[in-house]
């Protein structure tokens, strides 16, 4: 596999690549990467056939926006490009207004009105609801979303980090009454965070959505940057050392069970000579209703490893002994329809495989 092993995205017809180049450390001062590096990362990303861009209006508070549209203008390719960027999170210039976030028509409109100028363009490929936001009603998104897609603004649009229902509620409103509808589930995942298994995975696969992970390195923790320390709490430069501290749950991945699941990543590393974090990303891009990952790199060097996790292969062996270091606990009510309780109460004993 290449960046050029083009998939859709879901059942839609918008053609990406298998890595999507996220640009949150574009612009960003405190562990970002500096403005001439990140235009090495786009360019490489680009020339090795790379067609799907991730940003967002908060992300360095604009400047990753403003960023990316001249890289694609100094080129001219915006054709070439699928454009993603998301709405929703408090700007700068937004704070104290309650009209300037969230997800109501005003703030959607103003807020895709200022991406397109930063970005230098006229319309965008794939516009995220960054985050369910708890008061704005599902059907005011789907109708206001919907609009923009008529009126060309946007081509299409998802919902990153929501709940489960809240994706399958728009998604049967849009089938019961024939419009647009989400084609993307933006989401953390990776091998130390599986929470979205329990119910977005077969939401995304029951829908038709396809599923763009981000941080599915766990913040650089899966590439085996951090080393663990007698107290627990590892050490390191990145994120996790400097935001590790901090209220963002994002950010604490020093658990027990973390570190277990890091050494059978270790193992299967060794087995195959790879560093781990092509593992991870191979681990990743191998379950079920992924369409593409969502990469970041602060470095040329980070960007070249990831891309080449394409060419990594994992066995069937490989896949079960990773799948079961990071399994979920099973909880209520999942222990009702998963594994032996299921097979033991509901068919009696036997197998059954439903219809996919």
């Amino acid at each position: 596999m290449t960046l050029t092993s083009y998939r859709t995205l879901g059942r839609s017809g918008l053609v990406v690549s298998p890595l999507c180049l996220g640009t949150m450390t574009m612009g960003t001062p405190r562990w970002g990467s500096p403005d001439e590096v990140s235009e090495a990362i786009f360019n490489a990303y680009v020339d090795a056939g790379g067609n799907f861009i991730d940003t967002a209006d908060t992300y360095a508070n604009g400047r990753s926006e403003e960023l990316i549209g001249g890289y694609m203008a100094a080129r001219n390719l915006r054709d070439r490009m699928v454009l993603a960027t998301k709405f929703t999170m408090t700007c700068e210039a937004q704070k104290g207004n309650p009209n300037g976030s969230a997800n109501g028509r005003k703030n959607m409109y103003r807020a895709l009105d200022a991406s397109l100028k930063r970005l230098q363009t006229d319309y965008i490929d794939l516009y995220w609801m960054h985050a369910w936001d708890t008061v704005t009603p599902a059907e005011e998104v789907l109708q206001s979303l919907g609009d923009l897609v008529r009126t060309g603004k946007i081509r299409y649009f998802g919902f990153s980090d929501v709940p489960a229902w809240y994706a399958a509620k728009v998604a049967t409103l849009a089938q019961a009454h024939g419009v647009p509808g989400p084609i993307g589930l933006q989401l953390e995942y990776s091998l130390v965070e599986r929470t979205i298994e329990r119910e977005h995975v077969d939401c995304a696969r029951e829908f038709g959505i396809g599923i763009t992970p981000w941080s599915p390195l766990a913040s650089g923790f899966l590439a085996g940057k951090y080393k663990r320390e007698d107290d627990g709490k590892g050490s390191g430069e990145g994120r996790l050392s400097v935001l590790g501290g901090g209220a963002n749950p994002v950010f604490h991945k020093y658990t027990e069970k973390n570190w277990a699941t890091l050494e059978a990543l270790r193992k299967v590393a060794v087995e195959i000579d790879r560093p781990m974090a092509q593992v991870a990303l191979a681990w990743a891009l191998a379950r079920p209703a992924i369409s593409s990952l969502i990469i970041g790199a602060t470095k040329l060097e980070q960007l070249q490893d990831n891309i080449a996790s394409l060419e990594v292969k994992l066995t069937t062996e490989q896949m079960t002994e990773l799948n079961a270091a990071g399994a979920l606990d099973l909880l209520h009510p999942y222990m009702f329809f998963t594994g032996m309780l299921h097979r033991e109460r509901v068919f009696s004993g036997t197998d059954v495989e439903g219809w996919r």
